[in-house]
């Protein structure tokens, strides 16, 4: 699905796009983000819960301040890259994307070296020595993403989705929800948006969602 201006003017309760600086699209089955682009005073948004692959439309957000991207389709770090010249960038939620990896700490130290202007990341605060040993252990990425590359000059790592339990995938995906959304309407005072002409998205659809992604998973 595609997020178009309608249905940003209606969720940010706005009348022109470049006036949009919260908007909360949380569960709406989204897989186009493009409309990004004509939101320069963008200062937060949230994605999670969606199936948007690529970041290149938030490059131009310069004021994006908080993004929360749990559980989408990007599948390589290298789309940090659209992330890294946006300087007011504080807070980022990109855990549960297939680009984390099989590997935690490779993968906070890649996020951290490559934008070390973050305070938190998946709900965690950064810290002075996280991002020290970010300069060492973390990859650094130089390029964009292509269909050929990683986007850091090396041959792109199989990154791939941890296997986990039907009952633990739930429960840890309800914990997420409940995490976040405190954290969204905590600090943002967003509530979570209805899908246009659908009820708002409650945690029993929530974890009908996660018991219907793991029966795909499984069958």
């Amino acid at each position: 699905m595609k997020l178009t201006r309608k249905m940003v003017l209606s969720r940010a309760k706005a009348s022109e796009l470049h006036s949009v600086r919260k908007l909360n699209c949380w569960g709406s089955r989204l897989t186009d983000i493009s409309i990004c682009r004509e939101m320069p005073s963008l200062e937060v948004i949230t994605l999670s819960v969606n199936s948007v692959s690529s970041l290149e439309p938030m490059s131009g957000c310069r004021h994006l301040s908080e993004l929360y991207l749990r559980r989408n389709r990007i599948s390589s770090l290298a789309e940090l890259f659209y992330l890294k010249d946006l300087p007011h960038l504080r807070v980022l939620w990109l855990a549960e994307n297939p680009c984390c990896g099989p590997s935690p700490h490779l993968y906070r130290m890649t996020v951290l070296r490559n934008l070390p202007r973050l305070q938190k990341l998946d709900n965690q605060a950064v810290t002075e020595e996280e991002l020290t040993r970010a300069l060492m252990e973390g990859d650094e990425i130089t390029a964009a993403p292509s269909k050929g590359g990683a986007g850091n000059g090396r041959s792109p790592p199989s990154y791939t989705l941890c296997s986990v339990g039907s009952s633990t995938a739930t429960s840890q995906g309800l914990l997420s929800y409940t995490e976040e959304e405190a954290e969204i309407q905590g600090q943002l005072s967003l509530k979570t948006p209805a899908v246009d002409g659908s009820p708002s998205f409650s945690q029993r659809d929530a974890l009908r969602s996660h018991k219907d992604r793991d029966r795909d998973v499984t069958s």
